[in-house]
């Protein structure tokens, strides 16, 4: 890394169509950095914290020793970034637990307790919007850091959600439609259309009619063109270096517009009945893709450093045929412990694995200072429930990716005691985001084995 009395501003911005364009981490970013920091070698860190619904196949997931990781058939997506991956298991998220005659709702408890260790209230008397739970650690996290980057957390899901009604047996359907709380009575929406995110990341067409935005984006071709002067010009001041990252970083933000804008003309294609939400395409793997990518995109550019990506909500009754489960999720999980049924639900949770892994391998492959985006992160994956026929949120599914710019060792499988708060190991993440965190949850401390590097 060079050190030069000169400096380049973090966006670069076109001022007709009003588009913001923000750029990637680039060396010749770092006197700016310095200027503010008074600290030119410090390491940005970033956060993301991903879920699954309706647990996980077990058997088909459990490394069966620990130490030096070995990949079950599940975690074999992970093989490329092994090395930078941690599996956790023993586990719990007791708060996820039924109190005395509370009744039903295992899963909005599961799902609302994932980042919050704490338990979901449920709607007492005429009150059906009664909302209490927990602030979340991606949160808290976004606060801390909230002054550094221009969106302070960013949250993705790959369903539509709700947040008003109750859902599942007097439970709230916002406990089952997002992972992220501000605060224990206010839940951070999932925004799920790809469009609309590349719009609150990039600034919209400046329309939401259809046919206008249509007309804009033919007169236009393009956000990127509007700003290829700027660039151009940029360019030719960069190192070699950062032209490359320049380049690339602008490929992946193109490549993305280019697969949104496809998938809206095709959103009506043979169902022209159905009300298809623009830009969501019809592939869920393409889907998957294309929002992972606009996470990844939001990380390399720096507009955000926390996110929070859900696969599903609980309860989810999505139908995977592209791997050979035609049945509805949520039933499939419930496979009482039949091997078939474990297979076809293997294969569903190993499908979620293939696109997060496809994700940290770009992070991996993506220059970020003295090591890569990967390499600064650390990104949490798992399950609110282990035995899912159970309904069982104890013995967790849980990795660790990422090398938290020189805080996590991966390659390994720690079991922890049986019973381990969930929240203990978040807090030890926050840590190592340098964020300092009294109380979460149900936690009883950190987790010194994540110390070890």
């Amino acid at each position: 890394m060079v050190i030069t009395k000169k400096f380049l501003a973090r966006r670069t911005v076109h001022r007709g169509l009003g588009a913001t364009i923000a750029l990637p981490f680039l060396d010749s970013m770092v006197p700016a950095f310095a200027a503010v920091r008074n600290s030119a070698a410090r390491r940005v860190k970033r956060l993301g914290a991903v879920y699954v619904p309706n647990g996980m196949s077990m058997p088909y997931w459990l490394p069966p020793t620990e130490g030096r990781l070995e990949l079950t058939p599940i975690l074999q997506p992970l093989a490329p970034v092994q090395d930078r991956v941690v599996v956790l298991s023993g586990m719990a998220n007791q708060e996820a637990k039924q109190w005395l005659n509370e009744g039903d709702g295992d899963h909005s408890r599961c799902q609302a307790a994932y980042l919050t260790g704490a338990h979901a209230m449920k709607a007492s008397g005429t009150t059906n919007s009664t909302l209490e739970v927990g602030v979340s650690m991606d949160q808290l996290a976004a606060f801390e850091l909230r002054e550094d980057t221009q969106i302070g957390s960013l949250e993705l899901s790959l369903e539509s959600n709700e947040l008003t009604g109750q859902c599942e047996d007097g439970y709230g359907c916002a406990y089952s439609s997002t992972i992220a709380w501000r605060d224990a009575n206010t839940p951070v929406p999932m925004q799920s259309n790809p469009r609309a995110v590349f719009e609150h990341l990039f600034g919209a067409v400046g329309t939401t009619n259809r046919e206008e935005r249509a007309r804009a984006l033919k007169m236009e071709k393009s956000i990127l063109d509007s700003v290829n002067d700027e660039l151009t010009d940029l360019q030719r001041r960069l190192g070699r270096g950062d032209r490359s990252k320049l380049a690339g970083y602008l490929d992946s933000v193109r490549d993305i517009e280019r697969r949104i804008q496809i998938a809206e003309s095709q959103s009506d294609r043979g169902l022209p009945e159905v009300a298809q939400p623009a830009g969501i395409p019809a592939s869920f793997e393409e889907y998957g893709n294309i929002m992972f990518d606009l996470l990844f995109v939001a990380y390399q550019s720096d507009l955000t450093r926390v996110g929070t990506f859900l696969f599903g909500r609980e309860k989810s009754v999505r139908t995977y045929p592209e791997v050979g489960v035609p049945s509805p999720h949520h039933p499939t999980s419930h496979h009482r412990q039949r091997p078939e049924q474990l297979e076809r639900l293997s294969k569903i949770n190993t499908f979620h694995m293939k696109m997060f892994g496809r994700f940290l391998e770009k992070l991996q492959s993506t220059s970020d200072g003295e090591g890569s985006l990967l390499d600064n992160s650390i990104f949490i994956y798992g399950a609110g429930m282990g035995n899912s026929n159970a309904h069982d949120p104890l013995d967790l599914p849980i990795v660790l990716a990422g090398g938290g710019a020189g805080t996590l060792q991966g390659g390994r499988h720690v079991r922890l005691p049986e019973g381990t708060p969930l929240a203990n190991m978040h807090l030890a993440v926050l840590e190592k985001m340098g964020i300092s965190a009294e109380s979460l949850g149900d936690a009883t401390g950190t987790l010194p084995v994540l110390s070890e590097v």
